[in-house]
């Protein structure tokens, strides 16, 4: 790895109570707002193509499964870079790994927008994939380093919600260049702008609070409700050490990973073949259908929100119960949207809404159990795992799904997400009480 990707070393720890909390208080925001808007805009250059598809698949002559390879050669490149920047990021520095990674993005989508041949378009949306996945793990990275569980389902909920920031602000963007300009220009404008953010992302991020000078945030906010927090920075973790006693053999971070798996499928089907339904099985042109998209983000951001700050304050700290609960109501709102097939706006609008809502919960909450039920220092590997699973779900969602869609219709379409989603509840189920991997837990002192 390159030099000034490494992790930042721990320098001497500022002694004075009051530095201590000014700093922190600042950084925290800082870092927060950061990580925030970057990944908001990785959503800008993750999600553009899918907004483009109409207009491709018309002056093109794109066809369903070629459109759905696109989407999944880019859930394969992200699961597949999920993991192994996941490893890389547990020892890099986040404020160059995902800085550097945003502005590669940026660059593969104006390349995107450039080409007109299939194999073009395979190769640099798989490379844009590759880099998506350089967001995600200094974010983990920096969570579980700048916040204590106690505290850590709100602020993980509230950074979640950059998803659906982006995931809101695309579709009144994209759709727009599109209709105006045509569709290379809903690949050049995020493109564009997510090169300039990547800058300004390495002007805002920071590495580990001991590299600051500051004690790690379990002293700092005498919080050890994760007993792991008391020893996890005393001694560094060797990449063999991560990957096998944390991650491979932990059989919590396997069903995590499989539920992973069935909830993408949902997650990714809902936001790249929505558009397409509703045009072509309740008629809706190509803007209202997009706008729908809109309040499918606008859920997300509100499930968010409640997924964590449910689990931490009435679940105190579990996050599977709402994992189970979330995944169940996907079930009925699976049946609810297949039952109502007229073209009802409010109604139509309502369905994406909850659909947002109940999705962007699981979403997020099993990528952070998967980092609480790890180790603190194996937080990215651990994420990026369970990511990588995710995204072959996604991946499930683009060619397999759409032959699925193309040759028995929009109603198999509805029923593999039915199965998909009682699979997952399924999994998750029996994880329900369980708060911490009992097989990390250090003895009292």
């Amino acid at each position: 790895m390159f030099k000034f990707l490494r992790t930042a070393p721990p320098i001497e720890e500022i002694q004075d109570p009051e530095l201590v909390k000014k700093s922190y208080k600042y950084w925290r925001l800082r870092i927060f707002f950061g990580m925030y808007v970057g990944y908001a805009f990785y959503y800008f250059t993750r999600k553009s193509f899918t907004f483009a598809m109409p207009a491709m698949q018309a002056e093109l002559g794109l066809s369903k499964l070629e459109l759905g390879v696109l989407a999944s050669i880019l859930s394969l490149s992200y699961g597949a870079s999920k993991f192994v920047s996941g490893m890389l990021g547990d020892r890099s520095n986040p404020r160059y790994f995902m800085s550097i990674g945003l502005i590669l993005t940026g660059v593969f989508n104006l390349l995107f927008g450039s080409s007109s041949v299939l194999w073009a378009f395979a190769i640099f949306w798989g490379l844009n994939g590759w880099f998506q996945g350089w967001g995600w793990p200094g974010c983990a990275k920096l969570l579980m380093h700048w916040y204590s569980q106690s505290e850590r389902g709100r602020w993980w909920s509230v950074w979640n919600t950059s998803h659906n920031l982006g995931g809101a602000l695309i579709p009144l963007i994209a759709p727009f260049c599109a209709l105006l300009f045509g569709w290379r220009y809903a690949l050049f404008l995020p493109g564009t702008i997510c090169i300039f953010v990547g800058f300004y992302l390495m002007y805002c991020l920071r590495d580990t609070p001991q590299s600051m000078g500051l004690p790690p945030i379990e002293k700092f906010r005498n919080d050890h409700s994760d007993s792991r927090g008391k020893g996890g920075d005393k001694s560094a973790l060797t990449t063999r050490e991560i990957l096998f006693e944390y991650i491979l053999r932990n059989k919590f971070i396997w069903v995590l990973a499989f539920a992973s798996f069935f909830i993408y499928v949902i997650r990714s089907a809902i936001n790249d073949w929505s558009m397409l339904y509703l045009i072509e099985v309740k008629g809706y042109d190509n803007i209202t259908a997009g706008l729908f998209l809109f309040w499918f983000e606008i859920g997300g951001f509100l499930g968010s929100l409640a997924a964590g700050w449910g689990s931490d304050l009435l679940f105190q700290g579990r996050r599977n119960p709402v994992n189970v609960l979330f995944t169940v109501a996907i079930l009925v709102l699976i049946l609810g949207f297949r039952t109502y097939t007229a073209a009802i706006p409010v109604l139509d609008a309502a369905f994406l809404f909850l659909f947002g809502f109940f999705i962007f919960g699981p979403q997020m909450l099993l990528g952070m159990a998967a980092a609480e039920l790890s180790h603190k220092k194996a937080a990215a590997t651990a994420t990026g795992f369970t990511g990588c699973f995710a995204y072959l779900g996604a991946a499930a969602a683009g060619a397999p799904l759409g032959a699925i869609t193309e040759h028995w219709g929009w109603d198999s379409f509805l029923g593999t997400l039915f199965v998909c989603a009682c699979a997952a509840a399924l999994l998750l189920f029996p994880l329900w009480s369980v708060k911490t991997n009992p097989k990390e837990e250090e003895p009292a002192t």
